[in-house]
């Protein structure tokens, strides 16, 4: 009896196997001809499309449209269109098209997506193959908008925000505070600034200390916005200077001098709202890397290369070089400047000089004047430097101008000269389309009820700011930037990212 109900048990186990089996042979033969059975009286029709109702920024650099079938590759591209135009390359894997695009998205722009007419690749019937649903799809690049201090009565270092896309301008920090610098984190949704109570006065830059606040940019329009703003770091035992962020948004790294000895300075790291800690590293001039794990820092006639850490030992060192002005976007290369203090022919001049993770180091320039700042484009084919010409004679003046370079040639195509550079700040929008600078006005007195500083130590006054767009094409050499005056009153100009 025993033994009949285990064979029972065993065929019944036996015969679900088989079924299964069946099933599953079955589901197989179905998908492999699918596409010539299946669909048939079906149109084609998009499934996904990655960039659908998005908000995108300049590191958003491909989409990715998924067909429910596989489809005709020149149907689709000689059909497929973008408006306004983004131009860009197409590859295929399957079902799935990805259109990668040759440049960062230009921002403050609604674009839509048109794709009709497409036809299937394996039609059923081979005389008349089905013809794609008409797919629409919509997407947006981020806002173009800019932060600065503004330097205008009553409340001068108040830090505004200008959102170009909005037309509007709209004041983030309270009145009691005095912002001395400021950071955007990489989605422009925040801000990380250094301030001071107004009440301290020209002493507020002895006491600085760190916050953030919040920003309405590529946020939902119908979510009301109030802008909050937290204290992350205070100055009772330690005095606040430098700062970076680094570019994930996760690390911050200060210079910082103890108070009770002056003797005790160093760079510190603030990482995901913990306690700050010491790095143990003394030097000049400091920026964090693109790929936010290594710290550049300016060490007597060099450049040294450590990880983001504690104690870190260091990676690289680039010696001779007395600045690194900053990184390309991916990292791979830098932009350093060499003072040629062992060069006899070249003492006395300054060179610029372009190096990449390759270990190639390629001068690009020799002034003798000073290279006060440069910016990688998005690409980095290119950089947009801010430069003096020392004049001959006998007073001494440098000249300033914008230049454009071409890494790959070396050739330099001067875009705009300026009559007055003392403290500028050059910021290149995220998508290298705009460069802001300022102009800032200055006076030897000291004024009670204004606490901002210039570099050299100047009362800050006042500030125009300027928007030069340069031209895109290297062989227009006639064709000249655009240059417009804001309407706005202020220095430090940043664009958002």
């Amino acid at each position: 009896m025993a033994k009949s109900a285990l064979h029972s048990i065993d065929r019944l186990a036996l015969g679900i196997i088989l079924t299964l089996g069946l099933m599953l042979g079955g589901l197989i033969w179905i998908g492999q001809t699918c596409s010539s059975t299946c669909f048939m009286g079906m149109k084609p029709h998009v499934k996904t499309f990655s960039w659908q109702n998005q908000r995108l920024g300049a590191s958003d650099r491909a989409f990715v449209l998924t067909f429910d079938r596989p489809m005709d590759a020149l149907s689709v591209e000689k059909n497929l269109v973008i408006n306004p135009s983004l131009p860009g390359k197409i590859s295929w894997a399957g079902r799935r098209l990805a259109y990668t695009l040759n440049n960062p998205i230009p921002y403050g722009e609604s674009y839509q997506l048109h794709l009709r007419d497409a036809k299937e690749k394996f039609p059923a019937n081979s005389t008349a193959a089905p013809v794609l649903e008409p797919f629409f799809g919509e997407f947006k690049s981020r806002d173009r908008a800019f932060a600065y201090i503004s330097s205008q009565s009553p409340h001068p270092g108040q830090l505004i925000l200008h959102n170009f896309t909005k037309n509007q301008t709209t004041p983030l920090t309270p009145e009691n505070l005095v912002v001395f610098d400021f950071r955007f984190y990489p989605k422009g949704d925040k801000i990380l600034f250094s301030a001071a109570p107004r009440s301290r006065g020209i002493q507020g830059i002895r006491e600085l200390e760190l916050y953030t606040i919040t920003t309405d940019l590529n946020q939902p329009t119908d979510i009301p916005f109030s802008a909050k703003l937290t204290r992350i770091l205070g100055s009772e035992d330690y005095q606040n200077n430098q700062f970076e962020l680094a570019p994930d948004g996760e690390t911050i790294v200060l210079a910082r001098i103890n108070r009770h000895n002056p003797t005790d300075f160093d760079l510190w790291m603030l990482k995901n709202d913990t306690p700050p800690q010491r790095l143990n590293v003394q030097g000049g001039e400091f920026l964090i890397a693109p790929d936010s794990q290594t710290l550049a820092v300016a060490k007597g006639e060099g450049i040294s290369l450590l990880p983001l850490q504690p104690d870190g030992k260091p990676l690289d060192f680039l010696p001779k070089f007395g600045r690194i002005l900053g990184f390309s976007s991916d990292g791979s290369a830098a932009a350093l400047v060499n003072f040629n203090t062992d060069n006899s022919q070249l003492r006395y001049t300054k060179t610029l000089v372009y190096v990449n993770n390759q270990g190639l180091q390629k001068p690009l320039l020799n002034l003798n004047g000073s290279i006060q700042d440069c910016k990688f484009n998005p690409t980095g084919s290119h950089l947009y430097c801010l430069l003096t010409q020392l004049v001959p004679g006998d007073v001494y003046r440098e000249d300033p101008y914008f230049a454009k370079i071409n890494i790959k040639t070396k050739q330099i195509t001067p875009l705009l000269q300026l009559p007055n550079y003392r403290d500028m700040k050059i910021s290149l929008s995220a998508d290298g389309l705009a460069i802001l600078f300022d102009q800032i006005i200055t006076t030897t007195e000291s004024i009670a009820d204004n606490p901002l500083s210039s570099d050299s130590g100047e009362t800050i006054i006042g500030g125009h700011l300027w928007l030069l767009f340069p031209p895109i094409n290297d062989e227009k050499k006639q064709e000249k930037p655009d240059l417009e005056e804001l309407p706005l009153v202020g220095f430090r100009p940043q664009w958002s990212p």
